[in-house]
């Protein structure tokens, strides 16, 4: 396929004739994305689908948006692909220092406050929506926080966030009960995720899920063809 550049740059085009949003690239690269995290006794569960697209156009069907922040935090980035990984990296780095500096680890609220404030800062140039969740060794257990767009920050048993949520939330309020196990939290996160890949335009791709406790990271993978949809 030409490239945008090819295009634009071809003689025998009359570059004024074509509005410049015909061309696949010339959007901003979005994560599109739904986004789903789960509280349970022990630990989280969260998931993600993983497409990325730029307007109309697919740029990537198989990316990770369950991005590391520490050992046993991460985040859920849904929005502008650039500004979700440059706040990302910011909020390592400066978790790192911190754990360094007071001599233990970040908590799960340590980590979604320095998101909210990054967010909520800049949020007149950030388009940034993220779900904050990790295993938390002060408190014992698994964490959800959601740093909407414009920054806020609360903490939640359950999230979910991105393009997809509008197709969640009546079925998450049926389907969500309070006290679930690990089990059932997986097939939640993994039902929800599917059902905004058969609903959503900006989802699509594959679902990747990382259930997070006391123990670590376990990260699964359900291909476009193995998610369980049902007629």
């Amino acid at each position: 396929m030409a490239t945008v550049a090819s295009l634009q740059n071809y003689s025998g085009m009359m570059k004024d004739t074509f509005p410049g949003d015909w061309f696949p690239g010339c959007e901003e690269v979005s994560t599109g994305t739904t986004l789903c995290a789960v509280e349970f006794d022990g630990g989280v569960v969260i998931g993600a689908d993983s497409r990325t697209s730029m307007g109309t156009w697919v740029a990537n069907r198989v990316t990770d948006k369950l991005t590391p922040v520490t050992d046993n935090i991460f985040c859920c980035r849904s929005g502008s692909a650039a500004d979700t990984q440059a706040i990302t990296d910011i909020v390592k780095y400066r978790l790192n220092f911190m754990e360094i500096e007071q001599g233990r680890p970040a908590t799960v609220r340590d980590a979604a406050w320095a998101f909210k404030e990054i967010a909520y800062e800049y949020r007149d140039s950030l388009m940034a929506g993220l779900i904050v969740a990790g295993y938390d060794h002060q408190a014992g257990g698994g964490q959800v926080w959601t740093v909407p767009v414009g920054g806020m920050c609360v903490r939640q048993p359950v999230s979910i966030g991105g393009s997809g949520s509008t197709f969640l939330y009546g079925m998450m309020d049926y389907m969500y009960k309070e006290k679930m196990a690990q089990a059932d939290c997986e097939k939640l996160v993994l039902q929800m995720v599917t059902q905004a890949i058969r609903r959503d335009g900006s989802s699509g791709g594959c679902c990747r899920l990382a259930i997070i406790t006391k123990d670590g990271v376990e990260r699964k993978l359900f291909l476009n063809n193995d998610l369980p949809t049902t007629w």
